[in-house]
């Protein structure tokens, strides 16, 4: 029978966080794949783990991945962990975890730390709805689209960055988003941890004059949907009664669907609009 592919989520910060289930089934592998060998092996010898260790990050993803798959076959259990946190967020670990669905391996998660989470939680921002994007691409045409689609986001906003980009991401946040509350968290679990709650012009002042330091967490609120609904009736205002019938027309929408959809977009009757259309 084949092995089984765990993933196991490794301390954020502070080593106590790592849970007796995670030891356990580091120490019952055959093999562990982690993706820096050099950052995972004084983590392993601190928990006395004396698995082998094979390295699995994002440059050799696909040729290592294979050679899991076939160990995995073979019928070891594979662990995979990641820097830090948990195995398969914001790093390679999702493309293993497909391969092995698509050759039929088992796959489970020893659940542990995610500073995407822990940050989502300490952040004082809404909790119920989120939406994580790691983070922001390098392609600057990418990011712009990214950037554009968050603007228009109504829930949470979660995203990673490392210290010397701080202050540029906060600053595209910014122009792209507008005034939004927004908390930067640091050093999660560790001793000098830093959860920075302000307005995100605020939070641009305060690093450009005190230097961060550590791996960052930006939260950010959504758009409300008041904001939402206020700027999209602005936009209706702006065209013409043909032009917004032409809208939805344009979507394959039928003339009578769409006059619907014409008054409920400007908080009027189907019936003035039928009139407006003919008065036009």
């Amino acid at each position: 029978m084949a092995g089984t592919l765990y993933l196991c989520a490794t301390p954020i910060g502070n080593l106590e966080d790592m849970t007796y289930r995670v030891v356990r089934t580091l120490k019952e592998a055959d093999l562990i794949a982690a993706e820096d060998t050099r950052n995972s092996v004084k983590l392993l010898n601190y928990f006395e783990i004396q698995t082998p260790m094979t390295s699995y990050h994002e440059h050799n993803k696909i040729e290592k991945g294979k050679k899991l798959v076939e160990r995995l076959h073979r019928g070891d259990n594979v662990a995979v962990i990641t820097d830090a946190g948990t195995p398969g967020i914001s790093d390679p670990g999702e493309e293993l975890v497909r391969m092995c669905m698509d050759e039929g391996i088992k796959v489970t998660a020893v659940p542990g730390a995610a500073a995407c989470i822990t940050a989502l939680t300490m952040s004082g921002l809404s909790t119920r709805r989120f939406a994580f994007e790691a983070f922001l691409p390098a392609d600057k045409k990418e990011r712009s689209a990214v950037l554009k689609e968050l603007s228009e986001e109504t829930r949470t906003i979660v995203l990673y960055e490392a210290p010397h980009r701080l202050v540029k991401t906060l600053k595209l946040l910014y122009e792209s988003l507008g005034e939004r509350k927004a908390s930067v968290c640091r050093e999660l679990t560790k001793k000098h941890e830093t959860v920075f709650e302000s307005m995100l012009s605020q939070a641009i002042a305060y690093y450009e004059a005190h230097e961060p330091r550590g791996e960052c967490v930006i939260v950010v609120e959504g758009k409300s949907r008041e904001r939402q609904k206020e700027e999209s009736e602005a936009s209706w205002k702006e065209m013409s009664i043909e032009e917004h019938m032409a809208y939805y027309e344009e979507q394959g929408i039928d003339r009578k669907e769409a006059m619907k959809l014409v008054a409920k977009d400007r908080g009027t009757g189907k019936r003035e609009i039928y009139k407006m259309l003919l008065k036009a």
